[in-house]
């Protein structure tokens, strides 16, 4: 037992200590970074509330699925990161998609990331604010995916679409969703200290 708290003492302090020199070494202030990382994230707040609506995807043999798409979105870590987890619900009601995402800020890049976990695949994409929503773009080999979402007016109209070079782009996805409420999700999943 003593030797448990000792352990634990001794890493307390060497954490302590890393952080001490690194902040010596010329590293930002984490309350400003995470102040211009919160102003960042604040333009979109557009996304926040739970989304619900018609979509259908396109497989690759060309067979289309049709779901009953949902977005939950909001934010993390005091509003420096956002959270967004996707669902499609076939028609059984089973779950037949889940996506998770989570928004963050560079604050020395000037760039937001997107990080995906979806079908078994991890992505980290750059994230392009528009005048009306969001967009990104995945590589896969000679092919583009580019997502673009257009939000406003409590609707969520996205799309995807195959980009190859010297071709038309194929539409595969397309959602059109409705905003149904406000989420208090992941912040109100938090564990209380008692």
């Amino acid at each position: 037992m003593l030797k448990r708290a000792v352990a634990t003492i001794a890493l307390i302090t060497a954490i302590t200590a890393a952080s001490l020199i690194a902040s010596a070494q010329g590293r930002p202030d984490p309350a400003v970074v995470i102040a211009a990382q919160k102003e960042a994230m604040a333009n979109l707040s557009f996304m926040d509330g739970v989304w619900r609506g018609p979509a259908w995807a396109i497989s690759p043999s060309g067979e289309k699925h049709n779901v009953i798409q949902t977005e939950r979105v909001g934010p993390f870590l005091d509003g420096s990161v956002k959270v967004v987890e996707g669902k499609g619900y076939s028609a059984d009601g089973k779950v037949s998609f889940n996506a998770l995402g989570v928004i963050s800020y560079n604050v020395e890049k000037r760039a937001y990331n997107l990080r995906t976990y979806a079908q078994g695949n991890v992505g980290d994409f750059v994230l392009t604010l528009t005048n009306d929503g969001v967009s990104w773009e995945i590589p896969a080999g000679p092919m583009t995916i580019r997502n673009t979402a257009v939000i406003k007016d409590g609707v969520w109209k996205e799309v995807g679409e195959r980009i190859m070079p010297g071709r038309d782009p194929v539409r595969f996805v397309e959602l059109t969703l409705t905003r149904v409420g406000d989420s208090t999700w992941p912040a109100a999943g938090a564990v209380s200290p008692k």
